[in-house]
């Protein structure tokens, strides 16, 4: 009995210290509710992570596909510059070399910042994997203002962008294929333009002689008529065997020495 009366007198304080002092029954409250809540898992909570979960990896991916450069599928020669012979009031020429390094048909594609001056031929085509190119770029070249001489040997303000997209075998090149597929062009390189002065030799414009002329021949090549492969078909279907002709010659000879013996 003893010590029921002293137990009685403290419960009876504590209470009496949280009717005078609510906001401690209160922190005992949340104190303990953690507890509950971390043996318990909610499934409010689990709902919230499992939605966090998509959201947080695509936003990975979108940051990773901008962070990380493009793999190219061209090789150009030259890589990062266009040059031309620095001949004011004329059109000078300037050539680069595209190879398809990837192991898919490859289309390419010019953009230029001065259309009006500027001009490629050709203006874009389709690479095979493995296959090489030429194309010859053309330039006006006008007149320095207030007669000012052009200082060699530096950069242009126009600038040449080459473009590819990965394409199907047989497909052909149209410019509207970039258009359709925006999201699957990749800019290989952007070229500035730098003016050679064409009396004073130098590699660059040795390496520029040569590839022009190595242009030229690849377009000439292009304009010869496919080599034949086959019989040959005269008229309408004919198909001339030359055994069959040699063979009807000699037959032909030999009547003619055998009218000669009889008369």
């Amino acid at each position: 009995m003893a010590i029921t009366d002293r137990q009685n007198p403290s419960e009876e304080k504590k209470k009496n210290l949280f009717r005078l002092f609510p906001f401690l029954q209160r922190r005992t409250t949340t104190s303990s509710s953690p507890s509950s809540t971390q043996n318990q898992p909610g499934r409010h909570r689990n709902r919230n992570t499992d939605v966090s979960k998509p959201s947080s990896a695509l936003s990975v991916s979108s940051v990773a596909r901008s962070i990380l450069p493009a793999r190219r599928r061209l090789r150009l020669d030259p890589s990062s510059y266009l040059y031309f012979p620095y001949e004011p009031g004329k059109q000078v020429r300037s050539a680069i070399k595209l190879k398809n390094t990837s192991k898919s048909h490859t289309a390419f594609k010019f953009q230029t910042t001065a259309p009006k001056s500027c001009y490629m031929r050709p203006p874009g085509s389709v690479l095979a994997p493995g296959e090489s190119a030429f194309a010859t770029v053309f330039k006006f070249v006008e007149h320095p203002e207030n007669n000012e001489k052009q200082q060699l040997n530096q950069k242009s303000k126009a600038k040449f962008k080459i473009m590819s997209l990965k394409v199907k075998p047989g497909v052909e090149f149209v410019p509207e294929l970039f258009d359709e597929q925006k999201d699957q062009v990749i800019v290989e390189r952007v070229l500035r333009v730098i003016f050679l002065d064409a009396e004073r030799p130098c590699a660059a414009l040795e390496k520029l002689k040569r590839q022009l002329d190595e242009a030229e021949a690849a377009v000439e090549e292009r304009k010869k008529p496919l080599p034949e492969t086959g019989p040959r078909v005269v008229g309408e279907g004919l198909v001339i065997d030359e055994w069959k002709e040699r063979r009807e010659k000699y037959l032909a000879r030999q009547q003619v020495e055998a009218i000669d013996s009889s008369s």
